[in-house]
């Protein structure tokens, strides 16, 4: 397996809050700055679809980074090669094939996943 077999792209970047409202206030920020829209999840409020702003400190010291690929198990095993450790605890699933799953390594305080596109 080589590395032209899938591709990488920064999906957003998770931004850890203490709470609900820190986290709208940031998002709101983002929104009046850029024009980012806010959009209201369980856990997180999104502007627009490149920042994530977390409703509770989740993982990564600063947050997260979602990183997109095309095939994750693919990615996974390529980067498993390189020495990189991933988090099997922190897998998610749809219909059976794995769509997401972390890094035990953190990136400058953030933590990283990787996500099926």
């Amino acid at each position: 397996m080589n590395r032209d077999d899938f591709e990488f792209e920064v999906r957003h970047v998770g931004i850890n809050c203490e709470n609900e409202e820190e986290a709208d206030a940031v998002a709101q920020r983002f929104e009046d700055v850029f024009g980012f829209t806010k959009k209201a999840g369980n856990s997180s409020i999104f502007a627009g679809t490149g920042v994530e702003v977390m409703k509770t400190n989740y993982l990564g010291k600063n947050g997260h980074i979602a990183v997109a690929t095309n095939d994750i198990e693919k990615a996974k095993a390529y980067l498993a090669v390189q020495g990189i450790e991933f988090d099997e605890e922190s897998a998610k699933y749809k219909n059976g094939k794995m769509v997401a799953i972390y890094l035990r390594e953190e990136f400058g305080g953030f933590a990283v996943h990787l996500v099926q596109k």
